[in-house]
């Protein structure tokens, strides 16, 4: 039967495939055929010809029809996990006679789920058919395809014909977010920083020494800024720009994407990495994301796209973490105590693994132990 449905396959997409209809015919027309070659009857030879002509131009029809039909794919806009994906299409008819009786069928990747057809009972001439359908999504990533196909056996049904037609679509499904109204691994890290903008803050409100170079007067810099004996001298107001710290002003959370995972477990760090990102850019705080090969990614729409298309086992290709306090995100319990000094962790225990594995020795670093039994959102909000 497989064998079959090959051959079947094969005939439709690279030339015809008889339909049942199409297939009696056949046989009647031979039998038409073969009684007139035997009884030498005049109109055995008429009735055989006739069908022959017929199966011989409905063969010919479908394959013509279909090349005179063009296709466009609309651009698809990025969704969060658990919203649908919106595809629109458009089908032009391009002939000056109206197409009947086809089928469309959207090769969307196995992931997303089975391939997505719809029927259209006719396209008036020169006009377009605008396919629109709603594909909802359960996994996050970035999904690509690149076919669409066009069956039709119009317009006797007869043989059926179909024809692939090239349509790429690019569809990325971000991570959920959640909506954490606290989080005390971003807030012990983000009074850290606090200290140390307070610190850059006493330098910018300085009036006095720290002085690293002379400009031409800017409207809107402060008075207090100005050089007046440099001003006397070039004759136009001078301004002091000061030397600025800048050390500890910005969160890196960290994503240990090069590591081996559990799929649950690395799905759940996916999103609990986006989710911190988000709460600390709501908190103000200058924030960046790390994956193994990404390096640091600044933006929020840089950083959706970096978490809809990670995977654990990655190479790693923008070199080591940073030296620098960061939030690290992993289910290997060794890494944490290569940590820098001030770094907070997130580790989510192997459930495959019968005993607990024995932790290291962490020093100047703390942090969460992730379970899978329990609610993320209400781990994220949980005390170090």
């Amino acid at each position: 039967m497989k064998i079959y449905d090959k051959i079947s396959d094969w005939l439709e997409i690279n030339w015809v495939k008889p339909a049942y209809a199409g297939g009696l015919l056949l046989v009647l027309s031979m039998f038409f055929f073969f009684a007139a070659t035997n009884t030498m009857i005049g109109w055995l030879y008429v009735i055989s010809g006739i069908s022959f002509a017929l199966l011989g131009v409905s063969a010919i029809l479908p394959g013509r029809s279909l090349r005179q039909i063009k296709v466009r794919r609309h651009q698809i806009q990025p969704i969060t996990m658990g919203d649908s994906l919106a595809i629109a299409l458009t089908i032009e008819n391009t002939t000056n006679e109206p197409l009947a009786l086809l089928q469309l069928q959207d090769e969307i990747p196995i992931v997303l789920g089975k391939p997505v057809r719809q029927a259209i009972e006719v396209i008036p001439a020169q006009e377009t058919y605008y396919w629109v359908y709603y594909l909802p999504t359960k996994k996050r990533g970035i999904y690509r395809w690149h076919y669409l196909q066009l069956r039709t056996a119009a317009p006797l049904g007869l043989f059926w014909c179909r024809r692939s037609r090239n349509a790429k679509a690019t569809a990325v499904v971000y991570p959920k977010v959640l909506p954490l109204k606290s989080c005390p691994i971003i807030d012990e890290l983000g009074q850290e920083c606090s200290r140390q903008l307070r610190e850059h803050s006493r330098y910018q409100m300085a009036s006095e020494g720290l002085t690293r170079a002379l400009r031409p007067y800017r409207f809107g810099d402060p008075s207090r800024f100005i050089h007046w004996r440099s001003s006397a001298r070039y004759g136009e107001l001078r301004v002091r720009e000061l030397e600025v710290s800048r050390a500890g002003e910005e969160i890196l959370i960290c994503l240990d994407s090069a590591g081996e995972w559990q799929p649950d477990n690395f799905e759940a760090a996916v999103t609990a990495a986006a989710s911190l990102y988000f709460y600390a850019n709501r908190s103000l705080l200058n924030v960046r994301l790390w994956t193994a090969a990404t390096g640091l990614v600044y933006g929020n729409l840089a950083m959706l796209q970096t978490l809809a298309g990670v995977k654990f086992g990655e190479e790693v290709v923008a070199g080591n973490l940073p030296e620098k306090p960061l939030v690290w995100l992993t289910q290997n319990s060794f890494s944490l105590s290569s940590l820098p000094p001030g770094s907070r962790w997130l580790l989510w225990l192997d459930e495959s693994v019968a005993s607990p594995v024995e932790m290291p020795r962490i020093q100047y670093c703390s942090g969460l132990k992730i379970s899978s039994d329990q609610l993320l959102e209400f781990q994220l909000q949980s005390s170090v």
